[in-house]
């Protein structure tokens, strides 16, 4: 019988995460201040001082306290899996493997940071984190980190998604957190929206920027982001770090690695550790695919430009892919995906060309989702079925050109929360939503001016 399931014992699970930084073919554009529009740090009151260290640093390896990793060690590692099923279903000689993230207390891959992030506040004293989420994935995610190292946590909760997840809030709840819609009352920029439209759908710019006033205006306070900055995607690493480890006793190597962005996190956790082959000339002709939904394809649609990462322009200013940090995107299930912009470092290897991106419509990526139910056993998220979509097609194409080639995806979560849009899409009532140019743009025209020298 042909082994379906590779796991690593937790003896061998890695105790330092991967910094890419180190390795860059050339470095990171500077982050800018919102205000001078010359480069900066993170403004201290934002995060603890360890986390501002990451976010720069140009070490190779960074420990993973013992902490965290005791943390971690009530979920990781997680398991990756051979696809056979999936493979008969398709006819194709493409082998698929999934590295599966969804076995987490939350159900997704996002405590591999808020543990991270929780402890460093924890340690240096703070006592309560603010946060924004989509989803609900990432509250979640944080709001356990925080019951673990006994912090309080606000959360500031896309309101199209706390309308669509009820579960999602009540589990954030369940776990201590207090989780208010957003655009929401408490904050002087969430009552500038809701003036201007009292049903104002949010987003995740705006959760953002909400999260952050509450961060700036409470001494015991520090915010908590959950994707796109650096430290978020050094913590993920550990993902691709035993994925590594585990290809390797599956006796394979990944021709193809697919996974969804939204910010970016689980899917650079997943492949960064890999793309040090690519920088090094071993493994050359790998592709890396970044899946992103046509309602939000800031990658595929969006500039190469500099912009704030929330839509008060409280954040430092960074160059990114971007819509447009005021851009309201289409409310699409996928809430983790809906965000303006792109990872500053996805963003820089996808300019030099080291990874490749493409944008699914929302249908295509549930009927990817039902197909991986049906064959796999796992209900996915709406994020990973856009990956799920693209490893799909990328392994039908093995089958009409008679190749076999390794596809790895990296599976984010589970959709156990999200049966309503399940439901949307089997009875039909599930719709598309195209790219928006018009309003993208109109919020184009909002960037910030920064200096020539930085253009």
């Amino acid at each position: 019988m042909e082994r379906s399931m590779w796991f690593l014992d937790q003896k061998d699970m890695p105790t330092k995460w991967y910094n890419v930084q180190a390795d860059l073919p050339e470095p990171l554009p500077p982050l800018l201040h919102p205000g001078t529009k010359e480069p900066t740090r993170l403004p201290p009151p934002l995060f603890p001082e360890a986390v501002n260290e990451q976010e720069f640093s140009k070490e190779r390896w960074i420990e993973i306290p013992e902490e965290v990793q005791a943390a971690y060690r009530t979920y990781r590692p997680t398991v990756l899996h051979r696809a056979y099923r999936l493979e008969k279903y398709l006819d194709t000689p493409a082998k698929i493997f999934y590295k599966y993230e969804g076995t987490s207390q939350a159900g997704s891959h996002k405590p591999n940071t808020a543990i991270a992030q929780a402890y460093y506040n924890k340690k240096e004293g703070v006592k309560r984190l603010a946060t924004e989420t989509g989803a609900g994935q990432w509250g979640s995610a944080l709001a356990l980190g925080c019951a673990f190292f006994g912090l309080e946590c606000k959360v500031y909760m896309v309101r199209v998604s706390y309308n669509q997840k009820p579960y999602r809030r009540i589990l954030m709840e369940t776990w201590g957190a207090k989780v208010v819609p957003s655009p929401s009352n408490d904050t002087e920029v969430g009552r500038r929206f809701l003036k201007e439209n009292p049903d104002h759908p949010g987003s995740l710019g705006i959760a953002i920027s909400e999260a952050c006033e509450d961060a700036f205006a409470h001494e015991d306070t520090k915010y908590s982001i959950g994707s796109v900055v650096n430290h978020v995607l050094l913590h993920q690493t550990i993902i691709g770090e035993e994925t590594i480890k585990q290809m390797e006793m599956a006796d394979a190597y990944p021709d193809i690695i697919v996974g969804c962005v939204g910010g970016g996190s689980n899917f650079a956790g997943q492949f960064l550790p890999w793309i040090r082959d690519k920088f090094s000339g071993k493994k050359k002709n790998m592709r890396i695919i970044c899946v992103e939904p046509t309602a939000a394809p800031s990658l595929t649609k969006g500039p190469y430009t500099w912009d704030y990462g929330d839509i008060a322009g409280l954040a430092p200013i960074v160059k990114m892919y971007t819509l447009g940090h005021t851009f309201i995107p289409s409310p699409i299930h996928a809430g983790g995906l809906r965000y303006h912009g792109m990872a500053p470092i996805i963003s820089h290897l996808y300019k030099l060309g080291w990874i490749e991106a493409v944008a699914v419509p929302q249908i295509p990526t549930f009927e990817a989702g039902v197909i991986f139910a049906r064959t796999e056993g796992i209900i996915s998220a709406p994020e990973p079925c856009h990956d799920l979509r693209v490893a799909i097609d990328e392994a039908l194409k093995c089958k009409e050109e008679g190749v076999s080639k390794a596809i790895l995806i990296n599976h984010s979560g589970h959709g156990h929360f999200d049966l309503s849009a399940y439901d949307a899409y089997l009875s039909g009532k599930l719709v598309d939503y195209a790219y928006p140019e018009a309003a993208v743009k109109k919020a184009l025209k909002d960037l910030p001016e920064v200096s020539e020298a930085y253009k």
